[in-house]
């Protein structure tokens, strides 16, 4: 989770996980609440009717029932003000007095709020209010209901009437409305849940804005050429133009860093071409005056001497000559490059017509190819091919080993050339691709450095892989080509 969007997003997650704890527990609190409110208000009613049941026995003390039956206008009467007395007491509670079979006797309601006394048995209750008094005239013990209707509770109690008037039942009946609770419940909720959108909304335009910025500036140095950094454009976000501050600061320095560096390198590539010209100068030098003391010593010597004497001096003459143009023509095959002509080649072919050239009986050959096609110039690798193997051959000596190989690897192909002989030694692995650096008198130390150009000039590289030394083990070269199998 390294990302600022993932971040964020967790964090509006905690924040939705938080918004949806606050309102579970505020739904439970009103539950609870609604339940407290429920069991008081039912407790209310329980207590009305022992009074209402408690004032009819008083009533009923002495008296052996109405003469007229329950048809009786003074009776109902009686109960009616017998209720309106027991609920007085009792605030948003009403009842009355019930017979199984004959109905309501009695109905009261002294709290209501109402304009003038309510004296109606409330119509829609009424199959609820038989139902509860039926239940407890059958019990002969008080019975209780509850009724979810509309958005309120309604409790509903019934005791029996002990007395001279068979199954008599008194009941209340009161109301635990909840719309008001609920209604501020869910404005709650609903503001909880707009505060939980309005952060998935914050967090949603902070994400793009910063991601836009930030997409911006790795335009801004993606685009930029690798040695300088582009002067950025501040983006109104404090903590990223402190950034950008950094980095314009950088790329300040970096571009006084890079003339500072490019005026060092003029003057260290000055120094090293004045170093190379005097290196090749020494060793031109060096190589032509061999050649030409020898010539003139034999010269001296066939002008002194008898004929026999003149035309061995004119071969050796002639030697001399033959080495110094072949050492002519190598200093020309380092200066003038010749462009590459790359084309179709097979190079396993390729490998053993190469070694075909330097076979004989003194050294063992091998050629080790995989099936490669690709396009390169066939003249430039065979002369490159040429002067290793010719490197390889005269270090291995009468009897040694010299393996060819050529593989494929992610980049393009590698060619290898090993030998067995004595290895190279450590003062010469550091300049060993330089003009003139040779172990060997005779030599003029150019084999290698030719090659390395030929490698080079068709955007390839050649390296020492290994420098041999141990027994049986000889020097490793390696050239490998950054290009694509056709």
């Amino acid at each position: 989770m390294r990302s600022l969007r993932a971040r964020l997003f967790v964090v509006w997650l905690l924040s939705l996980a938080a918004a949806c704890a606050v309102g579970w527990l505020l739904l439970q609190l009103y539950r609870e609440g609604l339940t407290a409110q429920t069991a008081r208000a039912a407790a209310g009613i329980a207590q009305a009717c022992d009074r209402l049941a408690d004032g009819y026995a008083f009533y009923a003390t002495g008296w052996a029932g109405p003469a007229g039956g329950v048809a009786d206008a003074r009776l109902r009467h009686d109960l009616t003000a017998l209720t309106q007395v027991a609920l007085s007491a009792s605030r948003g509670v009403e009842g009355g007095v019930w017979q199984q079979g004959q109905g309501s006797l009695a109905y009261a309601y002294p709290t209501y709020a109402g304009t003038g006394p309510k004296t109606d048995l409330p119509a829609a209750e009424r199959p609820r209010i038989a139902a509860v008094n039926e239940q407890a005239a059958a019990q002969e013990r008080p019975a209780s209901a509850q009724y979810a209707v509309s958005g309120e509770t309604l409790l509903l109690h019934a005791c029996p009437l002990r007395g001279p008037v068979p199954e008599l039942t008194g009941w209340t009946m009161t109301r635990v409305i909840a719309t008001p609770g609920l209604d501020r419940l869910r404005l709650g909720l609903g503001v909880l849940f707009a505060l939980v959108l309005g952060i998935a909304a914050w967090l949603t335009w902070l994400v793009l804005t910063w991601t836009r910025h930030v997409q911006r500036i790795a335009a801004a140095l993606a685009g930029s050429d690798g040695g300088t950094l582009p002067l950025l454009a501040p983006t109104g976000e404090a903590e990223l133009d402190h950034i950008v501050d950094a980095l314009n600061l950088a790329s300040r320095r970096v571009a006084e860093a890079r003339l500072q560096a490019d005026a060092m390198a003029a003057r260290m590539a000055h120094s090293e071409r004045l170093a190379a010209l005097g290196r090749v100068a020494a060793g031109v030098a060096h190589e032509f005056r061999n050649p030409i003391a020898a010539m003139r010593l034999r010269a001296e010597n066939a002008l002194a001497g008898d004929p026999a004497r003149r035309g061995a001096a004119l071969e050796t003459i002639l030697a001399q000559i033959a080495r110094l143009d072949r050492l002519i023509g190598e200093l020309l095959a380092m200066t003038q490059r010749r462009a590459p002509q790359p084309e179709q080649i097979d190079l396993p072919a390729l490998l053993e017509a190469a070694a075909a050239d330097h076979r004989d009986d003194t050294v063992a050959l091998t050629v080790t190819a995989a099936p490669v096609a690709m396009r390169l110039d066939p003249a430039l690798l065979r002369r490159a091919l040429d002067a290793l193997l010719e490197n390889a051959r005269r270090h291995a000596g009468p009897g040694g080993r010299i393996a060819l190989a050529a593989q494929r690897t992610a980049a393009g192909v590698r060619i290898t050339v090993a030998d067995s002989g004595p290895g190279i030694p450590p003062d010469l692995r550091a300049a060993l691709f330089e003009p003139f650096v040779t172990g060997r008198a005779e030599g003029t130390g150019l084999g290698l450095a030719i090659a390395r150009e030929l490698v080079e000039a068709q955007g390839g590289r050649l390296w020492l892989e290994a420098p041999g030394g141990a027994p049986g083990e000889g020097a490793v070269f390696a050239m490998e080509f950054a290009c694509r199998p056709s």
